[in-house]
């Protein structure tokens, strides 16, 4: 059944795509029928029909909300760098370097707090 598209001339080939798009629109339909026979034989196996197995809906998937940076009020500086005042730490988290480096060379860390 091949046939040579080269020598068609244009209205043949509009005739033969609207056959093509009909065969296609029917195998598709028989396809669906299949499927669906398929579906209710596999429901009936278990005692459903597709309409008592399509009325169930899954439970809606609670959304993720956004993770926010801390909300909380911020916390106050607890110590200075007696050599720039502005520079500032609360105490919590990492020891900031002018920090340390004060520590190490012997001051009190009481010294540095404001």
């Amino acid at each position: 059944m091949e046939k040579d598209l080269k020598s068609m001339s244009r209205k043949d080939l509009e005739k033969l795509l609207s056959d093509v798009k009909k065969a296609l629109q029917a195998a598709q339909s028989r396809e669906r029928r299949a499927a669906r026979k398929a579906a209710q034989k596999a429901a009936a196996e278990y005692g459903f029909s597709l309409n008592d197995l399509a009325e169930e809906t899954p439970a809606p998937k609670k959304a993720k909300k956004p993770r926010k940076a801390a909300t909380g009020p911020k916390s106050k500086p607890q110590f200075a760098n007696p050599e720039n005042p502005s520079q500032t730490w609360t105490g919590k988290g990492r020891q900031p370097n002018w920090f340390r480096a004060q520590v190490e060379k012997g001051s009190d860390p009481e010294t540095m707090r404001l």
